[in-house]
């Protein structure tokens, strides 16, 4: 741990599905100390406190940034609750991690900004694949010019994530459920770093058309930066094709194998399944946690998951994930460059220094508020502009700034 030696005193509001995980990335931190812990739910605080003796376990938000030996808070509570909850933390002097999406409207955002400057504490968007290496690697040759100037960006997956356990509220758009909320902040975080910040406008449609899943399980999105680079982004949920099928290298990181989605549409469509059970499977200690989270965890080769396929087109060359890290295409060939990538621990553990550096020392914090409010605008414009068929203009947009992993190192440079 560089720095002062002091540890991030982190509680986490909201265990479940959330804290499963994340915890594994926090107990593997030497940045933060998980002191404490709030649920609503009584079988879950009971598996965190057997698991985490010594932290202190609330059976409310309230009661956990009442805690004055909590510094910052980790919010993964049901998508409705994301903007009371952070700006209840920040009324507390609580500094802030908010998964996504950030809010349901830009207002309920606008609010959330508010609150954490009046209370002089930092906010952190976190939860998006825009951390990963991969990515982060794209963006720094990107910048540096090698490849020319960015001519276009296109991302689309197509994932189960339709047919995973959900609850009520997770299916309900008013609520914040579907594709389209839960989905769209990786995407867009993800083009919006590569591409600068800058959005200029959206155009993009949903699609709802399961009716035993009431939700939107796809969207689309033509996008185009202040600068005119044209990107697209696109994700179906639906579960009968999945992009993992399209890399030779696949370790079948997927919810369900083919056929196990086939079993689960199955019951779906006949009223059958068990959706609680097979969520409270996935919430910490449950069955399935190790399972599913354990796998993000360790060297192993990259998967799209729920990002999906991201090409990068430039000027004089293209570039993808690899195996390892990126296939880059320019002049002179093919080149495949290793990252060293960890698959889904570099991007969480990422989100827990930038927190920790920033509370602890001093430094700035890029995924902040206003970045955060800046791709929910552009993922409520999909929304919006499938609803009244027409180009969104945006008005919150913000730069990626300059210095901006500038001491990330990438062999290819």
């Amino acid at each position: 741990m560089s720095g002062t030696g002091r540890k991030l005193r982190m509680g986490m509001i909201g265990i479940g599905v959330g804290g499963a995980e994340i915890l594994p990335a926090m107990d593997g931190s030497s940045e933060i100390d998980l002191v404490a812990g709030a649920d609503i739910v009584p079988a879950t605080r009971a598996v965190f406190a057997e698991r985490y003796p010594k932290a202190r376990v609330y059976d409310s938000a309230e009661a956990l940034c009442k805690d004055p030996e909590v510094d910052a808070v980790w919010i993964s509570t049901p998508n409705r609750w994301h903007a009371p909850h952070a700006i209840l933390a920040a009324q507390h002097g609580k500094h802030i991690v908010l998964e996504k999406p950030m809010a349901l409207s830009m207002e309920e955002a606008r609010q959330v900004v508010a609150a954490t400057d009046a209370a002089k504490v930092h906010l952190m968007a976190g939860h998006t694949q825009a951390y990963t290496h991969p990515i982060r690697a794209m963006r720094r040759i990107i910048a540096s010019g090698r490849l020319g100037k960015l001519c276009a960006l296109h991302l689309w997956t197509y994932s189960d994530w339709m047919l995973r356990p959900r609850t009520p509220d997770e299916l309900d758009e008013r609520q914040g459920g579907g594709v389209p909320y839960r989905q769209t902040p990786h995407q867009i975080d993800t083009v919006r770093l590569l591409g600068g910040g800058m959005l200029r406008s959206v155009r993009g449609t949903t699609g709802n058309w399961h009716p035993e899943r009431p939700a939107p399980g796809y969207y689309t999105a033509y996008m185009e930066f202040e600068d005119g680079t044209p990107c697209t982004i696109m994700h179906n949920g639906y579960g009968y094709f999945v992009t993992e099928e399209l890399v030779p290298w696949s370790r079948g990181y997927i919810r369900y194998p083919a056929d196990e989605r086939v079993e689960v549409r199955k019951q779906l469509l006949a009223g059958t399944r068990e959706e609680e059970v097979d969520k409270q499977a996935m919430r910490i200690g449950g069955k399935d946690e190790k399972r599913i989270f354990g796998e993000l965890f360790g060297k192993q080769a990259w998967s799209p998951f729920d990002l999906g396929l991201v090409v990068a087109s430039c000027e004089h060359g293209d570039m993808r994930h690899s195996k390892m890290g990126l296939f880059i295409y320019d002049n002179d060939g093919v080149h495949e460059v290793d990252l060293n990538a960890t698959g889904g621990v570099e991007q969480r553990r990422a989100e827990l220094t930038e927190i920790y550096e920033a509370v602890v020392l001093g430094k700035p914090l890029f995924h902040d508020g206003r970045w955060g409010m800046a791709t929910l605008e552009a993922g409520l414009a999909i929304m919006q502009s499938g609803r009244e068929r027409r180009e969104i203009a945006l008005q919150h947009q913000v730069a990626v700034p300059a210095d901006y992993d500038a001491d990330l190192e990438v062999p290819y440079l």
